[in-house]
Parts: C-alpha cells; sequence; structure tokens
C-alpha cells in the first residue's frame, strides 16, 4: 500500500502508515474528505477496498457539526482515536489515554498475580517482572503526555496499590510506601516520566536541523 499510495502521501504527522491502516490529519473537515476519496478511489484501481465501516474521524473543533461521506456513505464520528495504542481526544485532553494506559497496566498486572503475589518467588524477581512487563504498559507513549500533576499522581497511585498488593501488605500493616519502594529497589513511576520526556527531549534536540529519519528519501 505504501508504494501505489507514496503521491498521497503527506508529510508525519498528517499521515502514518502501519501495515494497512492509515490514519489522515488535516486542517479542515472538507480538506479531510478529499484527502479520504483520493486514497478510496486510489485504492479500488489497485483491486484494494477501503473498509468504510472500520473508517472514523475525529475532529478536535466542538463547533464542527459536519459530517464526512465517501462514495455517498458517511463515516462515523467519534470522540476518542485510538491509533497504536495510543487514545487521542477530540478535547485534546490527556487523561483519556492515561485512563486507557492505567486500566492496560492493571490489566497486564492481573495476569501476573500468580507470579507477583507468590511468596515463594524472590522480592528482587518480582521487581524485574513488574519493571520489564507492567511498568512499561503504563507508560507507554508517557514522553508525549504533558507533565500534570494530575496525571504523576494517578499513575503514582496505581503503582503503590501494585506494589503494596504484591507485597502482600495493607494499611492496617502501617508499612510506609517508600519503605516497600525500597523493598523492590523500584523508582517513582513520576520520576521515570520525566526521565522519558528528557530523552525524548534529547532526541528532538539531535534531530534539529537534521533531516529526521522517516523523511529520508
Amino acid at each position: 500500500m505504501d508504494a501505489i499510495t507514496r503521491d498521497l502521501q503527506q508529510p508525519v504527522p498528517w499521515t502514518l502508515l502501519y501495515a494497512d491502516d492509515v490514519m489522515l490529519a488535516c486542517e479542515d473537515k472538507d480538506d479531510l474528505e478529499r484527502q479520504v476519496q483520493a486514497w478510496c478511489d486510489r485504492l479500488a484501481r489497485f483491486g484494494l477496498k477501503l473498509n468504510v465501516k472500520k473508517t472514523e474521524f475525529l475532529a478536535t473543533d466542538v463547533n464542527e457539526f459536519g459530517s464526512i461521506k465517501i462514495n455517498g456513505a458517511e463515516l462515523a464520528r467519534t470522540s476518542v482515536f485510538k491509533y497504536l495504542g495510543s487514545a487521542i481526544a477530540s478535547d485534546g485532553g490527556v487523561m483519556v489515554e492515561v485512563n486507557s494506559r492505567e486500566s492496560a497496566a492493571w490489566s497486564k498486572w492481573r495476569s501476573l498475580t500468580g507470579v507477583l503475589c507468590d511468596r515463594k518467588i524472590p522480592e528482587h524477581l518480582k521487581s524485574k517482572i513488574y519493571r520489564a512487563v507492567v511498568r512499561p504498559v503504563a507508560m507507554y507513549g508517557a514522553e508525549c503526555w504533558p507533565a500534570t500533576k494530575e496525571v504523576e499522581t494517578r499513575l503514582s497511585v496505581m503503582e503503590t496499590k501494585m506494589l503494596r498488593w504484591t507485597a502482600g501488605v495493607t494499611r492496617m500493616d502501617r508499612i510506609r510506601n517508600d519503605a516497600i519502594r525500597q523493598k523492590f529497589g523500584v523508582a517513582p513511576i513520576a520520576d521515570k516520566m520525566r526521565e522519558a520526556r528528557l530523552r525524548l527531549y534529547g532526541h528532538v534536540l539531535r534531530w534539529k536541523g537534521r533531516q529526521r529519519p522517516q523523511d529520508r528519501p
């Protein structure tokens, strides 16, 4: 698909391709409708078909009430657009994505409770499993999130609950969260999020003035 639509593609981030999925971004609805129709026509020329039922559009302008039609069929409008594991809300807020990441992290943690909550498993091994398997799920894309106290607090509370349940302690045990964290040797997730943002910032600085890898011919 990349080869047959190369001349239709706009620079990143206006066009994003992954396997047979396509994300198109435009400044206004009419331009988006023209682009989607152009893609639909091009794919049809090569025997491919755009699945209108699975195609959605999102508008960041809450006052935009129009619709988009492709070959007479109206596309579904959504308030949350999910692409490659990330969720984008029409109001531009980040909490939809944070909620999605938190839910995914809890799902992963629960799938591993047979190991994480087993008292026979060494604590250092539980720590490695949490840091290698659970925390990356919660932090997926976190380097692009705005650094708000609400976001950091939300994920910090999640992490604290996970670690306390992994340790098998409750509030009645009167063990401080810092002691639990030190027991497992796990740095605060808020600190890891700041590290991720700084790492991305470093990449951006190194890209400055140079052609990005995805823009090279």
